[in-house]
């Protein structure tokens, strides 16, 4: 039995790992609506929200046999920082233009301290893993603040 967080609304993976006889797209198919998305600037988890909302398609693996980045890959279409970086690099630029504005928010600072060591951490691993240049440096949004 999975362990219970708080709350019931954790979706749970399905058991098998064959496509669903109920889906009845072709792996061509997927293929193309991932890189249609993919044209369209949708990020990794967006296309999967989009084909599973829209299209009906649970995942993307059982069917094609690879999965979004596998296919975007193939086509030359992988964004240049992962997307969970990005993500932390975005919360840290809204926070930065925050602390302009609030310079005395002091809870905020200590935010922005805990979502940079998140991007260095992050960072190191994607250098590690190859999937980051090694010369590749976030500078820090909070030096220059204060």
């Amino acid at each position: 039995m999975p362990k219970q967080e708080k709350g019931k609304s954790h979706s749970t993976r399905p058991v098998s790992r064959r496509p669903p006889n109920w889906c009845k797209y072709q792996p061509e198919e997927v293929e193309a609506f991932v890189i249609k998305f993919a044209k369209e600037g949708h990020s990794l988890s967006a296309i999967g929200t989009l084909l599973r909302d829209q299209y009906a398609i649970p995942l993307v693996k059982p069917i094609t046999g690879k999965s979004v980045s596998e296919i975007l890959k193939e086509s030359n279409l992988t964004p240049s920082i992962p997307e969970d970086l990005g993500n932390l690099m975005k919360k840290a630029q809204a926070l930065a233009v925050h602390m302009e504005k609030n310079k005395k928010d002091l809870h905020n600072k200590r935010n922005m301290q805990v979502i940079e060591a998140q991007i260095h951490k992050l960072s190191r691993y994607y250098k590690r893993e190859g999937k980051l240049a090694k010369n590749w440096k976030y500078e820090a949004k909070i030096a220059s603040i204060f």
